[in-house]
């Protein structure tokens, strides 16, 4: 009996060990996340304090830290060919980075760096962004160090469908490490803790699916919890969002990985660029989530596009006014951990971030209505999205309700009583008389403009003792969205 009641109380510690990585570990009051694409330390730790924190942003997920191979012409995936774990890449040192750390948790705003425990970097003998050596086509990693006797035999993917290949094999030639061995395990350890101690809030893993989940769960149920020097609660255990590319045809599903942490919802963001690049009905968005068969709302990281996708078939920065429009709803709706992305500029596929002078990474300059400049897209700043993410701080704990549409492409619908928005991609105007939830009173449209003291800088919603108002989206305004919600009363 004694040992049965030993054996419950393990199986209950692991288990909480391994659910408690669905927390994001945000402040109370905010719900989005964004991904500064290639940012030096120093900018996120002004941006967090200036800028993320005031608007209610929640968290920053970071490019990876550890040292990777400085590659000819700066391509941006070459932050995802590490050679060592030193902390030093283009985005600063290791004291740059504990600064930033510091200074972003401070205000409230948790840091989540990209993380890669899959595999080394590709190629012939290569110098790295702290001056380490590596020769990855002899599995030769001496600042780690690792040797071939830490990595899996050389072998290609070819069969996506083949569980052994997809995760035994090189991804594009990177070389492949072993989680399965103790010593790669440790050093990965150690490393994660490290930056746990530094204050980080938790991982993004990439190419998560390209390793056995057993072999992942025994290195995170070996992190320790987070650091409470740092605001979090004790015992608060750090937030795992996993690389897990599925969008059905595949023998490796999403579902094998969501109990070690929530997974990268990619049929989110394929699903809602098709919906708003002109495609379905919006009517049909009215069970979004779980209803279109993505993962639990807990389980789910969601996006429109990310550094990758957004080169390839996700809707991204270049169609603006629906990339608008599909980011508005996304932040609207009570589905899913958002995160929003942050671009700078690009031509081709590999372009990297401005530089000063073809290596040195250029920091962010702003504009009078802080948009950024010189190669910076900042999607982030844009009044339509970074007044979004307020609009999800401000009804949060609500639900929709009262959702409207015209059977086509113009929906509407209340969250709650704390807020109201409408959306129109018909090829004319909507005009109607909407039930918006919200009590009396003068509202401004945080999608058309701000509110600043009692003015709006944009449209007025004068909402009746009824709770209704007359919406309109023209197809001449700039954005086929409108908002309001408690805050934005006048």
């Amino acid at each position: 009996m004694a040992f049965t009641n030993v054996l419950a109380v393990l199986i209950v510690v692991v288990i909480a060990a391994t659910n408690g990585q669905h927390n994001t570990n945000y402040w109370g009051g905010r719900d989005t996340m964004v991904h500064l694409f290639e940012w030096k330390w120093e900018d996120i730790a002004n941006e967090c304090e200036q800028f993320l924190a005031p608007k209610g942003y929640a968290g920053v997920q970071v490019s990876p830290v550890t040292e990777n191979a400085a590659i000819n012409g700066r391509p941006w995936w070459e932050r995802y060919q590490p050679v060592s774990y030193i902390l030093t890449t283009r985005s600063g040192d290791e004291a740059q980075f504990r600064d930033m750390v510091t200074r972003c948790n401070k205000v409230g705003v948790r840091i989540y760096p990209d993380f890669i425990m899959n595999h080394m970097a590709a190629g012939d003998n290569v110098v790295g962004t702290a001056g380490s050596t590596a020769d990855p086509n002899n599995k030769d990693f001496p600042a780690v160090p690792y040797s071939s006797l830490d990595f899996n035999p050389t072998c290609s993917i070819n069969n996506f469908n083949d569980r052994v290949e997809v995760r035994n094999c090189e991804l594009v030639g990177l070389k492949d490490l072993d989680q399965s061995k103790d010593y790669v395990r440790e050093k990965l350890i150690t490393l994660m803790n490290k930056l746990i101690e530094i204050g980080v809030a938790g991982f993004r893993l990439d190419a998560a699916k390209h390793m056995w989940p057993h072999d992942m769960e025994a290195i995170l149920n070996s992190l320790d919890d987070l650091n409470t020097e740092q605001g979090f609660a004790p015992g608060s255990r750090p937030f795992i969002y996993q690389e897990v590319i599925d969008n059905g045809g595949e023998m490796i599903t999403r579902e094998e990985y969501t109990h070690l942490g929530a997974i990268t919802e990619f049929r989110h963001s394929s699903k809602i660029s098709n919906m708003f690049n002109n495609g379905d009905k919006l009517k049909y968005l009215n069970n979004w989530g779980e209803g279109w068969s993505f993962v639990p709302t807990e389980e789910s990281l969601i996006f429109i596009d990310n550094h990758d996708n957004q080169r390839g078939e996700a809707l991204n920065y270049k169609s603006a006014r629906r990339y608008k429009m599909a980011t508005a709803f996304m932040l609207s709706y009570p589905y899913g951990n958002p995160r929003v992305m942050s671009s700078f500029d690009f031509e081709v596929s590999d372009d990297g971030p401005p530089t000063s002078n073809g290596d040195d990474i250029l920091s962010p300059e702003f504009n009078d209505d802080d948009s950024c400049a010189n190669g910076w897209v900042c999607e982030h700043r844009w009044r339509q999205i970074y007044n979004m993410v307020g609009f999800r701080n401000a009804v949060e704990g609500t639900e929709v309700n009262n959702w409207w549409d015209n059977d086509g492409d113009q929906i509407a619908f209340c969250r709650g009583n704390k807020g109201f928005v409408a959306f129109n991609q018909e090829n004319y105007d909507l005009n109607q008389r909407l039930y918006t939830c919200l009590p009396a009173g003068t509202y401004c449209d945080v999608i058309s403009g701000n509110r600043s003291g009692s003015p709006c800088s944009g449209k007025q919603i004068v909402v009746a003792k009824d709770g209704t108002a007359q919406i309109n989206i023209s197809t001449n305004d700039e954005d086929g969205v409108l908002a309001i919600h408690i805050g934005s009363r006048v």
